[in-house]
């Protein structure tokens, strides 16, 4: 019996290391993003525990927001990365991406609206998550170095800044 005890606890020490091995490889930044839009959708489900009468239509249509908010950060991350490589283009990859990612979030929401399936206002809302994120940023980056055991790096100037508080100037 003592050794099952023992082999669970094994097992799920592995499971955690593992899961947390995964995360500190995921975009950090991202990752808090994703926390976030979470914890945010979390709060709206509890007030709308008490606000809304419909509590099924109200948690489907709020969690298919915030799982598309999800998507969408995952895609911006990935055409800022691309953006990133590719030097003059980066500005008009970024606008592509820009405009992808609203049209598709139009014409759901359209969808939404024609059919009744999901109410548009609660996905919309849960679609916001997305922009409250960068709110609550400072928030989720403490606990993902709480998390993870992390500190920030102290920021240091670089040599030409360090030499111009000195009163030395480089040649020019």
């Amino acid at each position: 019996m003592e050794e099952r005890l023992s082999l669970r606890r094994a097992t799920k020490k592995t499971a955690m290391i593992k899961v947390t091995d995964g995360l500190k490889r995921m975009n950090r930044t991202l990752l808090e993003m994703q926390l976030g839009m979470l914890f945010f959708g979390l709060v709206c489900q509890l007030a709308g525990m008490f606000f809304v009468q419909e509590q099924g239509y109200y948690a489907i249509s709020l969690w298919f927001g915030v799982a598309f908010a999800i998507a969408g950060s995952i895609h911006m991350c990935r055409t800022l990365d691309r953006a990133l490589c590719c030097g003059k283009d980066a500005s008009g990859i970024v606008t592509r991406g820009y405009l992808f990612r609203y049209a598709v979030v139009a014409a759901v929401l359209i969808v939404i609206s024609l059919t009744e399936v999901l109410n548009p206002l609660v996905f919309f809302l849960g679609y916001m998550s997305l922009k409250v994120t960068a709110y609550l940023q400072p928030l989720t980056h403490k606990l993902c170095n709480r998390l993870f055991g992390d500190t920030d790096p102290v920021p240091e100037p670089l040599p030409e800044e360090a030499e111009a508080q000195e009163g030395k100037f480089p040649a020019e």
